[in-house]
């Protein structure tokens, strides 16, 4: 049995304009696309 791989999502600094769409997109991607476990 595979261990499922585990990503983690981490940004620094204050708001930017967007960053929430892709942290949105990479995280959906991981999931949908790739079977991983996001974390952050």
């Amino acid at each position: 049995m595979r261990k499922k791989t585990r990503i983690g999502i981490l940004t620094a600094g204050g708001d930017c304009p967007g960053l929430n769409a892709a942290i949105r997109a990479v995280g959906k991607s991981a999931i949908c696309d790739y079977g991983y476990e996001v974390i952050g």
